[in-house]
């Protein structure tokens, strides 16, 4: 899989996913990372690539031209990968992912999603924003990692291409975990443990030493229910749970009630 950054700040966004799991999976050729510094398209030689807002307004807009330029330059790219791979051109649209407090809340299974694609192009914006008529023209998807404003995108960016690449197979050491962690099934992760077996006074639970797997999966669905009930309740709407873990789910509410009665 293949990610491709348009962004105002290459070193930035390449620091860090050079490191750690993305960067070992670069490394070994599992993802391919390519950053395009937007200001090469600048058109001047100050490097500029924003300019006032019409209508006025405070702060400054990129400008539509350079961005667009970057992003033919990146399909150029891949156009020529494909070549040399004897591999035929790109059939459907290369999907664009635009940062933006304005966009669909990023969420796992969009990451299980995204990495389908064999190339993704993120686009970061900064100052306040980008021209509409270029994000009109080439973006397929506006996404946000959160309610709240950040100075460029390319935190976000940095975290959506974390959480996309576990899900490319390889990347992970054990390509079974992802299948386990956190809103796997819209669940959050179960507790885990390691040595000691006791810490301070607190013990591994009993369950988890008893070497019987079926007892241990169970455990753990249980908690991942019971965390995901006090702490993402909202989660388990759209959860996927067997008709055993729906009766322990139900127990859980009529103890919470039998408690707030007795209050």
């Amino acid at each position: 899989m293949y990610f491709h950054i348009m962004t105002l700040f290459p070193e930035m966004v390449l620091g860090g996913l050079n490191e750690s799991i993305t960067g070992k999976a670069i490394e070994k050729g599992l993802i391919g990372v390519d950053a395009v510094n937007i200001r090469d398209f600048a058109g001047n030689r100050y490097g500029h690539v924003d300019d006032y807002t019409y209508g006025g307004g405070a702060g400054m807009l990129m400008q539509p031209g350079p961005v667009y330029d970057a992003y033919q330059h990146v399909l150029a790219q891949i156009a020529v990968r494909k070549e040399k791979k004897g591999t035929s051109a790109q059939a459907k649209k290369v999907r664009v992912l635009y940062m933006t407090p304005q966009g669909q809340p990023f969420k796992q299974c969009m990451a299980e999603e995204y990495a389908k694609e064999e190339d993704l192009v993120l686009l970061c914006g900064h100052y306040e924003g980008i021209d509409e008529r270029v994000l009109e023209m080439i973006v397929t998807d506006n996404v946000s990692i959160g309610d709240y404003v950040l100075t460029g995108g390319e935190l976000p960016a940095m975290v959506m291409i974390d959480s996309i690449s576990r899900n490319v197979p390889g990347v992970l050491n054990n390509d079974v975990s992802a299948e386990f962690e956190t809103f796997h099934d819209n669940l959050l992760e179960y507790p885990q443990y390691t040595r000691p077996v006791e810490f301070m006074g607190r013990q591994v639970p009993e369950v988890l030493l008893s070497g019987h797997h079926g007892r241990v999966d169970e455990w753990r669905r249980q908690q991942s229910i019971l965390r995901t009930y006090n702490a993402r309740p909202d989660l388990l709407e759209n959860a996927v749970l067997s008709n055993k873990e729906k009766a322990y789910l139900a127990e859980l509410k009529r103890r919470d009630r039998e408690k707030s009665d007795n209050a």
